[in-house]
């Protein structure tokens, strides 16, 4: 007898329908498994064979055969356990399931029958509304992630035997719901809040003006100057992410696996903070079954790199790609994956390697050749994609000891969501730009105009300082989000004063 159920599979961060046929006959005892399955879906035979008697069913002895199609792309992972095993349940008669095909299911399977949670489930979903599908019956545990994708039911069910039985009519399961906005407002709190910073205004103002435009950041400053508590915080002066923003993230981070239990949307700006050790198929995405990298894992917020000469040079030189493009691109013999990675760079980094050029209090025990020999393990090219870099000093006790805090997080974001709106009516009519940061050439030129004073320093400081051309860019690109703060249409001398001050590597001044 011969059966059909429907599933689905993840491609890049997308998905795709899968059909499953499933024909139980008689002959020599034998369970094969067609249409490119991995190992794990190899695997799955003892599993399902396993949950099915455990689930009090009588799984057949003879031949069955199991057609995963479309046949000529390789399925992966466990998640078709529970619809395997619902379909040689109906194929071997022992269910009657008339609408078996108007559902989609997805789940691994436990020896006991128990549904175990997958990654994937929210793009998976996704794709069986589009297929027109009535539901998709997921794991208990995915179950507000795919309870999203509004248009479908999404019934969470927790055993073999309690999806055979929604299946076959004898038990009610009441899909799960999720009310989005309440969800939204409930989740957006940050424990990490600027008030908690001492000191540091000009940091302050230097991560403002990088949030308020969407550009890099590099901080420079000796251990302890508090690098790190400054980067950990943008996240909270972020804009808050809107629905669209957060189904984004949330299905890169649903194909990644590192969603929680029971966590329906990623309503958080990532905060990704990836050890200096990784490689750059960790960082950048890859592996035998391709999966996104940090750099997509930070998708709509930060990527931090603490001690940014320590990361490996070829590490560092695969950032180019997503920091220009906006998206990570990983080919392989089969297929071609774009994986999103729209971020803010934010990296941190000693001035020298001892960590105390410069330092006022601490001797510094490093030579010129040490410290010219650190700063070129950061290549011109990546340094010249990074818009602002900023001297952080050691703070001072008078600013330590003081009892008032700074400005809250909320305050800043309310004065960066403001510049935003500025920067969104700019561009309006331009798609492809989203914020200052991401102007191309031809934009910079429309869109930065320049009074003649400013146009006037800054060719000053292009001769004297030996700027390059994208340093350039970057310059009138940071200075056109300095007036936007400022409220100033056009871009004045005093503007491009304060971009050129962001430039702390190029001008060699923090040795």
């Amino acid at each position: 007898m011969l059966s059909r159920v429907y599933s689905g599979a993840v491609y890049g961060v997308n998905a795709y329908a899968v059909e499953i046929e499933v024909n139980a006959g008689r002959g020599e005892p034998q369970f094969v498994i067609v249409g490119l399955p991995d190992a794990a879906v190899r695997e799955s035979k003892d599993r399902v064979w396993t949950a099915i008697h455990n689930a009090g069913f009588r799984p057949d002895p003879g031949r069955n055969t199991i057609n995963l199609a479309p046949a000529d792309i390789k399925k992966e992972g466990p998640v078709y356990d529970l619809p395997i095993a619902a379909g040689l349940i109906a194929a071997t008669g022992q269910a009657e399931m008339p609408e078996l095909d108007r559902y989609a299911l997805i789940g691994e399977l436990a020896l006991s029958g128990e549904v175990r949670r997958v990654r994937g489930v929210l793009p998976v979903t996704l794709e069986m509304r589009r297929q027109g599908k009535r539901g998709i019956l997921v794991p208990a545990d995915n179950a507000e992630e795919a309870a999203v994708a509004e248009g479908i039911d999404v019934y969470p069910v927790r055993h073999l035997r309690e999806a055979v039985d929604f299946l076959a009519g004898t038990l009610k399961l009441e899909p799960c719901r999720v009310d989005l906005a309440d969800l939204m407002e409930r989740e957006r709190r940050h424990v990490d809040d600027f008030a908690d910073v001492k000191g540091q205004e000009t940091a302050k103002r230097a991560i403002e003006v990088a949030v308020s435009g969407g550009h890099n950041i590099l901080m420079i400053g000796s251990p302890g100057a508090g690098k790190t508590m400054l980067a950990r915080r943008i996240a909270s002066i972020l804009p808050e992410m809107t629905l669209e923003e957060a189904l984004e993230a949330t299905r890169i981070h649903s194909v990644a696996g590192t969603l929680k239990s029971h966590q329906a949307l990623v309503l958080h700006r990532p905060f990704r903070a990836p050890h200096h050790t990784i490689s750059d198929a960790g960082l950048l995405g890859g592996g035998a079954h391709p999966l996104p990298g940090e750099v997509s894992l930070a998708h709509r917020g930060v990527l931090f790199l603490d001690e940014l000469p320590e990361f490996h040079r070829n590490v560092l030189e695969v950032l180019r790609q997503p920091l220009e493009d906006g998206h990570v691109t990983i080919s392989r013999a089969a297929a071609t994956l774009d994986f999103p990675s729209q971020f803010i760079l934010v990296a941190a980094m000693n001035p020298c390697p001892c960590g105390y050029a410069g330092d006022p209090k601490r001797e510094c025990r490093c030579n010129s050749q040490k410290i010219q020999a650190y700063r070129n393990k950061i290549s011109g090219p990546l340094l010249d994609r990074i818009d602002i870099h900023i001297e952080v000093p050691p703070v001072r006790y008078h600013d330590l000891s003081a009892l008032a805090h700074g400005e809250s997080s909320e305050t800043i974001r309310a004065r960066v969501a403001s510049c935003r709106a500025v920067q969104r009516e700019r561009f309006a009519r331009t798609p492809h730009v989203a914020c200052n940061a991401a102007m191309s050439a031809r934009d910079v030129q429309t869109f930065c105009r320049l009074d003649s004073d400013a146009a006037d320093l800054l060719k000053m400081a292009m001769s004297e300082l030996n700027f390059s051309a994208r340093a350039y860019d970057r310059i009138v690109k940071v200075a056109r989000t300095i007036a936007d703060m400022g409220g100033a249409a056009s871009i004045g001398a005093v503007h491009i004063s304060e971009a050129i001050q962001y430039r702390s590597l190029d001008r060699l001044m923090w040795v």
